[in-house]
């Protein structure tokens, strides 16, 4: 019913993943729900993007986001899936310390891994413009309070750079060499915007490398098996299931609002006998002839 994995395990899979020569890839994932349908899909792995978490609580993606928040919608999907869970911690919800205490309770949380960036806090969306990072000596007191926190030291902590599209690809990259030296497991540069970008990230760089494949942004949507041959080790595509999900419910609504049915929708929504497989019905009614059939003799 529950993920019945050992958070350690899942974190030593994770790692292992990154090391595999196989791309992971990690759909995000907007509810636990989803989160079992990509593990049921056949993906290496779930992210947990703030973006989503905040435009699920009808919010921009400009740092309103708590790390109770995160952290709750983060435990919320690990509990239910033997996949790794990737979660964006954006900027560690403040100054270094609170770097080290969102570490502690991501991985009390169940996940696997987090991402921390060096955007000026409160940070902005990462395909926007605007944007402002901190200098790097910040990022990597930030990067290390993170890691100095780290209890299990299979726990994935990737450093996030938005520095491409402010200072270039060559300062990204001086950052990148620079963060793993402080301790980051997985290098992740926002907003590359052409094959050529990763390639060249990819040559300069020799730690593992995530890539960000969200949808209309600044970075051309290359395939999974491209990025593999290029030399990255994970990608993730951290809104299109919500935005699939939003895009069908907008079009639902109006059409049930103007015909006052949903019966031209039957056919595309999700059977009811499939949402039972993924809520796995049966199992919980194993669990309860078994459990709470019990009743005590007099």
């Amino acid at each position: 019913m529950f993920s019945s994995g050992d958070a350690r395990e899942r974190r030593k899979a994770f790692r292992a993943g990154l090391n595999s020569g196989k791309i992971q890839r990690l759909p995000g994932a907007f509810s636990p729900l989803v989160a079992r349908a990509i593990a049921e899909a056949g993906f290496e792995g779930v992210y947990v993007s703030g973006a989503v978490v905040a435009a699920d609580l009808a919010l921009p993606d400009i740092g309103l986001t708590t790390l109770t928040e995160v952290a709750g919608r983060s435990r919320q999907i690990a509990r239910v899936t033997e996949l790794p869970v990737l979660v964006d911690a954006d900027t560690g919800f403040g100054e270094p310390m609170s770097a080290a205490r969102t570490v502690s309770e991501l991985e009390d949380a169940g996940v696997a891994g987090c991402h921390l960036e060096d955007q000026v806090n409160p940070k902005r969306c990462g395909h926007l413009d605007g944007k402002a990072v901190v200098p790097i000596e910040d990022m990597v007191r930030r990067l290390g309070a993170a890691v100095s926190a780290r209890r299990d030291e299979n726990f994935i902590i990737c450093a996030r750079t938005d520095a491409a599209g402010i200072e270039g690809i060559d300062a990204a990259i001086d950052r990148a060499k620079a963060y793993a030296e402080a301790g980051a497991d997985l290098i992740f540069t926002e907003a590359l915007r052409t094959e050529a970008d990763f390639e060249k990230f990819r040559q300069a760089v020799d730690t593992p490398l995530l890539a960000n494949m969200t949808e209309f942004g600044k970075s051309e949507l290359i395939p999974a098996q491209t990025l593999e041959s290029i030399g990255y080790n994970a990608v993730i595509f951290p809104v299109t299931t919500l935005r699939i999900a939003m895009g069908q419910v907008e079009a639902a609504l109006e059409e049930i609002a103007e015909t006052g049915t949903q019966t031209g929708w039957i056919d595309r929504m999700q059977h009811r006998s499939r949402l039972y497989e993924l809520l796995r019905y049966s199992e919980f009614n194993v669990f309860d002839q078994e459990i709470f059939t019990y009743r005590k003799e007099n």
